[in-house]
Order: C-alpha cells, then sequence, then structure tokens
C-alpha cells in the first residue's frame, strides 16, 4: 500500500468512531500519485487481476477536516465504507444519517417526505463535529457549488483544522448508474444542476484556480474501490 503526502498549497446525528485498523501488506499496489497543488491529476485505476484493489491512502497530519466530494452516486459512499483510519476519526456520512432516520420514521415514509430533514441533519452533525475535539474529521458531501465548498472551509478553520479535499470525478452518466445501484435516484434538475457545477469543478481543479485548501487529492470510482486509508 503506497501513501500520497499531502502537499501544502502556501497559499457537519450520527457520526461514527473508526478504530485503529493495520494495513495489510499485501494490498500494497500503486494508488496514483501524492497531492499537487494547483495541477491536480487523477489516480491511476487500479491494477487488474483477481486481487482485491488497493485502498486510496491520504495522509492527514495534524487536526484535519477531509471533505469527500463528488456527484451524487460518484462513489463516496463506498469510498467510506471501506474506511482504514486513525482511532477517534469522526465520519460524517450522510447515508448514515438517512438511515438512522428512516429507522426513526414510521416504515412506509418515503425519502422524499424527510430529505430535507437529512439534509439539516447531516449540516448540523459537520458543523458540531468540526468544532469538537476529534483530530481528524472526514465529511461526506457533493459539495458541487463552490459556496459549499467555501463554507467546510471556513468551518474548518474556525474549529482550528487544516482543510483537504478528496475529489471523487465521475461522468454524470457513470454518477446515475451508482445511484440506481444505491436505490436511490437524485431528481433530474437537481441532478443536471450538480453535473453542470461538478464539471466546473473538475476543471477548476485542473487549473489550479481552486485555492485555499492545504491539499487536494482527486481520483474516480475505479480509484474508489479499495476504500481509503488515512494516516497521520
Amino acid at each position: 500500500m503506497t501513501t500520497a503526502r499531502a502537499v501544502p498549497t502556501g497559499a457537519v446525528p450520527p457520526t461514527r468512531d473508526i478504530e485503529h485498523r493495520s494495513a495489510d501488506p499485501d494490498d500494497a499496489g500503486p494508488t496514483g500519485g501524492p497531492a499537487v497543488v494547483p495541477h491536480v491529476g487523477p489516480v491511476a485505476a487500479a491494477p487488474s487481476g483477481d486481487g482485491p484493489a488497493p485502498p486510496l491512502v491520504v495522509v492527514l497530519p495534524g487536526r484535519t477536516l477531509l471533505l469527500v466530494a463528488g456527484l451524487p452516486g460518484a462513489g463516496k459512499s463506498t469510498l467510506l465504507a471501506g474506511l482504514d483510519a486513525p482511532a477517534g476519526t469522526r465520519v460524517l456520512d450522510s447515508g448514515a444519517t438517512r438511515a438512522v432516520l428512516a429507522r426513526l420514521l414510521p416504515a412506509a415514509t418515503p425519502y422524499p417526505a424527510y430529505r430535507w430533514l437529512t439534509h439539516l441533519t447531516h449540516r448540523a452533525s459537520v458543523v458540531t463535529a468540526a468544532l469538537g475535539p476529534a483530530d481528524t474529521v472526514v465529511v461526506h458531501l457533493p459539495a458541487t457549488a463552490p459556496r459549499v465548498r467555501a463554507a467546510v472551509r471556513a468551518l474548518a478553520r474556525l474549529g482550528g483544522r487544516a482543510p483537504h479535499l478528496l475529489w471523487l470525478d465521475t461522468a454524470p452518466d457513470q454518477a446515475l448508474d451508482g445511484q440506481h445501484a444505491r436505490g436511490r435516484v437524485v431528481r433530474s434538475r437537481p441532478f443536471a444542476a450538480h453535473a453542470r457545477r461538478a464539471r466546473d469543478t473538475a476543471d477548476a481543479l485542473l487549473a489550479g484556480t481552486e485555492t485555499g485548501w492545504s491539499s487536494v487529492r482527486r481520483t474516480d470510482r475505479s480509484g474508489a474501490r479499495g476504500g481509503l486509508a488515512l494516516a497521520k
């Protein structure tokens, strides 16, 4: 398993505690180059073969907030499902928030009826965790809108954290496939807006005009298959 150390640019009810798990040396393999800002390249696809895909490794020194962002269906939950992180890491996954609310509400309640509550609860959790004592906070949000990413950066700074970005660069048709696979599809008009903003975000990352992050890492669905490993 190779690590990619973040290169400084210079220039938010449920959370879960992640217990430390040692990385498996048999999972070693290429995961792409280190985060480079301003020019951010994609992580190389996992090698073909019958063995498991290696995890994507990101080094986050000190008190940090990592935003895992990208189109709905891009693979953010898949990436976080296999997370290996230091003990006490706080993970804010909107899917986990939705699952908790679904258990609390009557079984026949359709998701659109409490979508707003899911979003509100998730964002409140992000704020609480970012300002809390955990050394590392991982936030799952589409964050295709620049104002949302700016708000996350500001929140991180307010909590004394260095903000880091992990962007899942996924084509809209692949993201739609991911939505169908999970059984939850974003309405066409909001998704089209997400897709436009995601394209602009990818362009900004490549051009180096997305500033304010301590580091930026970019991958795609194939790079997310092996999960994510965080290290100090």
